[in-house]
């Protein structure tokens, strides 16, 4: 199965298809290589300072550790078609980690989370499917809510009561 993976980063190998950068797919791709190979080299610490982005994350999934990335491409405002971090907070919830008529916010994010994933506090599962490593839940269970305000921000602006 993994021979049919195209190489993305290859500049020589061939082209994604319409339809694969229409999901995401290159992006996807280099998230879980980072993922990947951070396992690889049983990587479980920070290799860099955590943004307050990335800490945001970790925060946010440290109960199910459960995150997508996600987009949606039929939106009309050009930076709402971008990729976002989307956390499990419980069965019920999940917290978008984008904010309306912020692009750059969304993408430092997306910043954050390619840090996680480069440290070995994140894993790729299937598709858009990530979840914390142990490590990763280790780290998440020390952040303390203050430590992340603009997270505060996004639970009020999404109606997240009791985050």
């Amino acid at each position: 199965m993994l021979s049919m993976a195209r190489n993305y980063l290859d500049p020589s190998g061939p082209i994604a298809l319409w339809e694969e950068l229409g999901t995401g797919a290159p992006t996807l791709v280099a998230f879980a290589r980072l993922c990947s190979a951070a396992l690889a080299a049983n990587q479980g610490a920070p290799v860099e300072e955590l943004t307050e982005e990335a800490r945001a994350i970790l925060y946010a999934a440290r109960n199910r550790g459960a995150i997508e990335i996600k987009g949606i491409n039929s939106a009309v405002d050009s930076s709402e078609r971008f990729l976002a971090v989307c956390i499990e907070l419980d069965a019920e919830r999940t917290i978008i980690l984008k904010r309306p008529n912020a692009p750059e916010q969304t993408v430092r994010f997306l910043d954050g989370f390619r840090q996680l994933c480069a440290s070995g506090l994140v894993m790729h599962h299937i598709f858009r499917d990530f979840s914390l490593t142990r490590a990763g839940f280790q780290l998440a269970r020390t952040i303390q809510p203050q430590e992340v305000p603009l997270l505060r921000i996004l639970a009020d602006e999404q109606l997240l009561e009791g985050f």
